[in-house]
Order: structure tokens, then sequence, then C-alpha cells
């Protein structure tokens, strides 16, 4: 596995690896909140936050995170990479990155926040809702003791 920084070339496939990666553990939200957040996801974030690429054996993406400064606003891996330390090598470039990081975790989604908890996060806060105000509820998780955020 290796790690680049993201191209614009890089977004179609990024934005694959994120709607199968989505499918594959949000299943609280319905088809309708994937096609809204579809939009969100390729016109703002991708092109907006810092986003690095992992890539696999064949140099093909099969992950990618993007940061804002320390905050780590997404991560996501294809699904047929799941459980093989792809999530992992990408939290470990963030960290060599930008430090110590932040990072907010759809509290629905106990796969994401497990691996968050495991691997050094602790529970910050929490919200009611997601940053579009929608019904999703949000943990703030940082790194370091609860006081870090």
């Amino acid at each position: 596995m290796s790690i680049r920084k993201a191209a614009a070339a890089d977004h179609p496939a990024l934005l694959d690896i994120w709607e199968r990666s989505v499918r594959a553990t949000h299943g609280f939200l319905s088809e309708q909140d994937i096609q809204a957040l579809l939009p969100v996801v390729r016109d703002q974030a991708l092109p907006h936050l810092e986003v690095w690429v992992l890539c696999g054996e064949a140099r093909d993406p099969i992950g990618f995170m993007g940061l804002d400064d320390n905050k780590l606003e997404a991560l996501f891996v294809s699904p047929s990479s799941f459980r093989q330390g792809a999530g992992r090598a990408l939290l470990e470039h963030a960290r060599r990155l930008k430090g110590a990081l932040k990072v907010d975790v759809n509290e629905q989604n106990p796969r994401a926040v497990a691996f968050y908890l495991s691997n050094g996060f602790v529970v910050a806060g929490r919200s009611p809702t997601d940053s579009q105000g929608l019904p999703f509820p949000l943990l703030h998780l940082a790194e370091g003791s609860a006081d870090a955020a």
C-alpha cells in the first residue's frame, strides 16, 4: 500500500469508493440521503479538503481521507479492503502530517466508532444532529484526553 496526494483526476474513483463504503457501513441512511450527500462530497469535500489517496498493490485507489488542518473530515475505504489495515494506514499518515487529530463520527455507525476508539480516540462531545442539521447524531472524538477537543 502507498499513500499519495489526490489529484482532480482521482475524484471519480474516490466518489465511487465513498458511495460503496457508505452503502456498506451507513445502514441508517436512506437512498434519498445518499443521493443528497453525493453532490456535497463531489462538489465540496473532494475539491476543498486536503485529500490523500491510499493505493493498493495495483496502484489503484482503495481508500482516501480528507483533512482540514488536524480534523479528519473524511476517511473511506473500499469495502473489499475493509479490515486489512487500510484505515489504520490512512490514520497513521494523518498523524504524521498533523499530530493529534479530531474527528466527528456518526453515532449510528458502530464499526467506525469502534475503529476510532480502538485507535486512541476518546469521546469529547456529542451532537444530536449532523453538520447539516439532519437527525444523525455525531460523536466528537479527539486523541488523548476527553479535554482535547
